[in-house]
């Protein structure tokens, strides 16, 4: 049985196995580079080692295995999306446009943490990204709906974090 898709344009790179599977190690390295990154140039100082901190504060080891796991999944499941030329242009639009902005708020939590050391102004941004992080699964999931599902453990943990950040912030007022 012949495959209904249409067949790929000449010279349509990303759109054969091979360019398919470089798109995703682009997309994993790109998301997984920038979130290191932006946690080894704002990395936990005496600042932070002085708050005071919840029982439930997971040791410092944690952090670094469970966001590359979740950067990776986030770089899957965006590369479903923006791959699934059966899907409406508009939605898959949509839910890559909401994945930058969930992204860049996710980006910013580190700086606002640690850089400025405002634990307040990155329980603003924590929430607001969880509302976005939230919309983006829901999007994603109307475009293919593995992709949705794959940020799951990414919006746990966000919870996690929010309510993490929010119980450092109350207890060092």
């Amino acid at each position: 049985m012949k495959d209904p898709r249409p067949e790929p344009a000449s010279g349509d790179f990303s759109t054969t196995p091979l360019g398919d599977g470089l798109t995703l190690f682009a997309w994993m390295s790109l998301l997984l580079g920038l979130g290191a990154g932006t946690g080894a140039l704002f990395a936990p100082d005496a600042w932070y080692l002085a708050l005071l901190k919840p029982t439930f504060n997971p040791p410092a080891w944690l952090f670094g295995p469970v966001w590359s796991a979740l950067y990776l999944m986030m770089a899957v499941a965006l590369w479903l999306v923006r791959r699934d030329r059966d899907a409406d242009p508009v939605q898959r639009r949509r839910a890559s446009t909401l994945f930058a902005v969930q992204f860049v708020l996710n980006l910013l939590w580190t700086p606002l943490f640690f850089g400025l050391h405002s634990p307040g102004l990155a329980f603003v941004d924590i929430c607001l990204l969880w509302i976005a992080l939230l919309t983006t699964m829901l999007a994603f999931g109307r475009v293919r709906p593995l992709a949705g599902y794959l940020l799951l453990p990414y919006l746990l943990w966000v919870s996690f974090a929010l309510v993490l950040n929010g119980t450092i912030w109350l207890m060092n007022a």
